[in-house]
């Protein structure tokens, strides 16, 4: 029964982690409750600290992401924190919407703020907008990516929680 549980909590973070919702930090939770609660140990410290470790690198690629394909549809390195910045602040304002607020002020968020620093930098609208639509892709890549992780992460809980 614990283990369905388990299970079933894994699958609900896996599923906000798109939202923008800290999914793969309720994974890591998860799986160090099960191993506090249910007797015998059935997941170790070893997989927590892993897990724990994947779940810090899925954040840092997550914020990467973003400014990197800003970069990469010409914009300048300010674009690309804009992007960071609009793509944080787009999530909270986008949070009292229920279920998918928070990712599509995710995603307007990181399209604006490459916009607008690209328009202040003195770059015509067409070369705005395009940078603009490269921060918002790699903010869709991190989510993406994001979910993959939180899957492998997902699938190494549960392997450590039956073993």
């Amino acid at each position: 029964m614990m283990l369905l549980i388990l299970f079933l909590v894994l699958i609900g973070s896996l599923f906000i982690v798109p939202l923008g919702l800290p999914g793969i930090w309720l994974m890591v939770i998860a799986a160090g409750l099960y191993g506090f609660v249910v007797p015998g140990d059935p997941i170790g410290w070893v997989t927590i600290v892993g897990v724990a470790l994947i779940a810090t690198v899925a954040e840092i690629l997550e914020f990467m992401l973003a400014g990197r394909f800003t970069r990469k549809y010409g914009g300048s390195r300010r674009a690309g924190w804009w992007a960071i910045f609009g793509g944080v602040i787009g999530a909270m304002v986008g949070l009292p919407i229920p279920l998918i607020g928070s990712m599509i002020g995710a995603f307007a968020g990181a399209f604006a703020g490459a916009w607008l620093a690209e328009i202040t930098a003195g770059k015509n609208t067409s070369d705005s907008t395009r940078v603009a639509t490269g921060a918002l892709l790699g903010r869709v890549a991190a989510s993406a990516l994001k979910v993959a992780i939180g899957g492998v992460m997902m699938v190494w809980i549960l392997v450590a929680a039956m073993a």
